[in-house]
């Protein structure tokens, strides 16, 4: 076999990370204070979010419908804060809204009237109405006890006494012709016979002979007949002599209470429809003036309260202040944690008593859209969509520009119910959602409404450039952390700290992340272990004391992976070196932690046509991404050994240990590695671990987790001993998202760890091997020696192989 062409050491050292670009390093220096007690706060909260704030402006400042906002981010990036601060700065310039009212329509009692007043006269008119009333009952009262009353009613009493009385002789003298007389009593009336001017009594009469007791008889029954007749008229003449009563008390009452609402007509003469309520008022108190009677409220059912509750004799003119601005400065600005329906668009309520429920106009409550009409609305998206009909609830009214009040239940076709139906209420508001990405892009698809409502859409980024404008600006906004929490100062080196936290977060050396939420728990807590340290002010220990500690609370499924590895039990090897086995690398998520965690790899090869199995598709633990990466594996053989001829290739590769889904193709690079050792016989040094995916060129692209990976495979070199050999390649994009922590740095800077930068897979191969990749001649053939060669020389035995068996068969 021709001796291996060993690759210059100078070579594979070019490709090592060097030190300097393994962490930035933010320098203390750059900062001119102290501690934070030196600098000033952060005046517009918001950091890095250019974009995100011009949106937000636009989307306040156009009036025109349909320019709704859809705030979109990531948890903890600061976007709700921020929003409800920049809407309320917003309000405060505004103009504020008039007040509503709910009113009893005299005419259709089921539906009442909506009125609008200017801010604060909602509640001047309902104090007026509850005066007016006052006012009334008392006039009214005065005027029935008065003398001119009495003396008016006397008058038109004693005028129909004398018609009734007159009617009643009428009758009385015909019946005296008659020989009869009619006596008036509790009883009735009776007709009683006369003989020379005295009744005859009953035991006379009998002894009467008959003839003259059948004309009498006659006679009395020509008599009752008037009396009948006359006692109908008499009642006509009584109901007539009522309905006069009833107009000179109305008319009174009219004539008294009409300078009571003149103040009143003067006021709203500009508003027709309060204008129009009041006369309604006035009509029907003056048509039912008894209720101001104490004799009228007295003779009220007394067992009424007890089957519908305590009564309210005025209650049809009393106001119902749906919404109070009176004390709203600018526009109103509601941000509803919980939009059920009803919390959104208002409800009726109703009283129970006896098994019976009732509502009427001075029981219908505001929801959000009321009590934020004329301003703003903000609701958090994904409460909002969980919420049964109030997204297509919100919509409408958007649509229609009305809000009304509807019982759900009658809503959705379930309870077809008679209850109120208040007047609908002009809506003008501007609607801000709060969600995530998803929740956006969900509804930009399947919504076709979505568009047309939410033409705003303002998009909080996860990260911002680390210029020293966003890192002064970033110091300024931790100054508002800072003070909003009541903690520490933070010396400027713990500032340095916590901004290279906020690098690690992004992976990124030349970004920042705007996830403020992290940067808060991070500064709370390095407060709370400077207290612990005794300590006024947070020093970069603390800091990085904070973050160790809520690294080792979330960590134990770390641990006990690297227990596992250390005793064997994980079959990880970190010396040596083997043919076609390598150890990759992958990341896992805890929710709440993410680690790195080495995973053995191996590969084998042999004669066939089956081309390369994936143990993991085959028993349907790989995910989609994962067999779409072993697929350009087969892409990149065939593309670099058989354009002459098909690979006579059967390959099987695993992830040896996995019992779990595996996906991705950040493995793709790794797996490929260990087929070309495998088939080029050449073992791969099992000190380094490879994590980086590969196209079908070869090239090495990047991926994520890059800072876990290495660190997971540090600890798991560290805890069977660094020899000095011991190293991750990774893809040279990946340099800028290093981020890695300072006890890694520092093993590198020692020579006791290495982290190899890679473009291609021939410059990782030569690394993980030692031998070069080797570059094809004009012929293309490949140099004797080199890992490309060897396996040009297998696949041609390969072939050779192949080609005897199909012969033989033949």
């Amino acid at each position: 076999m021709t001796d291996l062409k060993k690759i210059p050491q100078n070579v594979t050292d070019a490709r090592k990370v060097n030190e300097t670009q393994l962490r930035k390093v933010y320098d203390p220096a750059q900062f001119h204070f102290e501690t934070t007690d030196d600098i000033e706060a952060l005046s517009n909260g918001i950091v890095g979010q250019n974009r995100a704030v011009r949106a937000m402006e636009f989307g306040l400042q156009v009036e025109q419908s349909g320019y709704n906002l859809f705030v979109i981010g990531p948890s903890g990036s600061g976007k709700t804060h921020y929003t409800r601060s920049k809407v309320e700065e917003t309000a405060s310039r505004g103009e504020t809204p008039d007040d509503w009212c709910y009113v009893y329509h005299f005419k259709q009692p089921d539906q009442p009237l909506a009125l609008s007043f200017p801010a604060g006269g909602g509640q001047a008119f309902k104090q007026e109405m509850e005066e007016l009333v006052s006012d009334v009952e008392h006039k009214v009262q005065t005027v029935f006890s008065g003398d001119e009353f009495e003396q008016r009613r006397r008058e038109l009493i004693e005028e129909y006494d004398e018609r009734i009385e007159a009617l009643w002789k009428q009758v009385e003298n015909s019946a005296r012709e008659q020989n009869l007389a009619i006596e008036r009593g509790p009883q009735g009336i009776v007709t009683i016979p006369l003989m020379f001017g005295r009744p005859i009594p009953p035991e006379e009469f009998k002894q009467l002979p008959e003839v003259t007791r059948d004309e009498i008889t006659k006679k009395r029954k020509k008599v009752e007949t008037e009396v009948y007749e006359t006692a109908l008229r008499v009642d006509m003449i009584r109901n007539q002599m009522e309905k006069e009563i009833h107009r000179l008390r109305k008319e009174m009452t009219e004539t008294a209470i009409k300078p009571l609402f003149d103040p009143l007509y003067e006021k709203y003469k500009d508003s027709s429809k309060v204008y129009d309520y009041l006369n309604m008022v006035e009509e029907d108190m003056a048509e039912n003036y008894h209720l101001f009677q104490e004799t009228g409220r007295d003779n009220e059912n007394v067992l009424a309260p007890f089957f519908m509750g305590e009564q309210d004799t005025y209650k049809r003119y009393r106001v119902n202040l749906l919404v109070d601005h009176s004390k709203t400065e600018g526009a109103p600005v509601v941000f509803e944690s919980n939009p059920s329906y009803y919390n959104l668009f208002g409800k009726e309520e109703y009283r129970g008593s006896f098994g019976t429920v009732s509502t009427d106009f001075t029981m219908i409550k505001p929801g959000a859209l009321h009590l934020a009409n004329g301003g703003y609305l903000i609701l958090q998206a994904n409460e909002l969509l969980t919420s049964p009909m109030s997204w297509h609830g919100l919509k409408r009214c958007l649509r229609t520009k009305t809000l009304r009040i509807e019982n759900m239940m009658e809503e959705r076709g379930l309870v077809a119910s008679a209850g109120l139906k208040p007047e609908e209420i002009p809506l003008n508001v501007k609607v801000v959602l709060i969600g995530n990405p998803f929740i956006y892009q969900l509804l930009a698809q399947w919504d076709e409404d979505f568009h047309k409502l939410f033409k705003v859409k303002v998009d909080f980024d996860t990260e911002m450039d680390g210029n020293s404008e966003h890192i002064q600006e970033f110091v300024s906004y931790m100054k508002n952390l800072i003070d909003r929490n009541k903690l520490k100062p933070f010396h400027r080196e713990a500032v340095a700290e916590v901004i290279a936290y906020s690098s690690r977060l992004v992976s990124d050396q030349k970004k920042m992340s705007t996830r403020f939420g992290q940067i808060a728990d991070l500064l709370i807590e390095s407060h709370f272990w400077a207290g612990q340290d005794a300590s006024d002010i947070v020093q970069r220990r603390h800091v990085q004391r904070a973050i160790e500690e809520k690294a080792y609370r979330s960590n134990r499924i770390e641990e006990k992976i690297r227990e596992r590895i250390a005793d064997g039990t994980i079959m990880v090897d970190t010396e040596g070196a083997v043919v076609g086995q390598i150890n990759g690398l992958s990341v896992l998520n805890m929710g709440d932690y993410m680690f790195g965690q080495p995973n053995r790899i191996t590969a084998r090869t042999y004669v066939g046509r089956k081309g390369i199995i994936n143990i993991e598709r085959e028993t349907s633990l790989s995910g989609h991404f994962h067999d779409k990466g072993l697929l350009i594996l087969s892409g990149y053989l065939a593309s670099q050994f058989a354009r002459n001829r098909p690979l006579p290739l059967s390959a099987s590769i695993t992830f040896e240990q996995s019992y779990s889904m595996v996906d991705g193709d950040s493995a793709s690079s790794t797996e490929l590695y260990a087929l070309l050792s495998s088939l080029s016989r050449v073992p791969i040094r099992q000190g380094i671990a490879v994590t980086g995916s590969v196209n079908q060129r070869g090239e090495i692209q990047p991926i994520g987790g890059v800072n876990e990976k290495i660190e997971g495979f540090y600890y798991v070199c560290k805890a069977r001993g660094l020899t000095g050999e011991q190293g991750v390649i990774i893809p040279h994009q990946n340099v800028r998202n290093l981020m890695l922590k300072e006890e890694v740095v520092e093993a590198v800077k020692q020579g006791q760890f290495h982290i190899w930068a890679v473009k291609t897979i021939k410059e990782g191969i030569e690394i993980l091997t030692g031998v070069e990749a080797g570059e094809e001649d004009e012929h293309g053939r490949y140099p004797e020696g080199t890992i490309n060669h060897r396996i040009e020389q297998r696949l041609d035995e390969m072939y050779e192989s192949i080609r005897k068996l199909e012969k033989g068969d033949s």
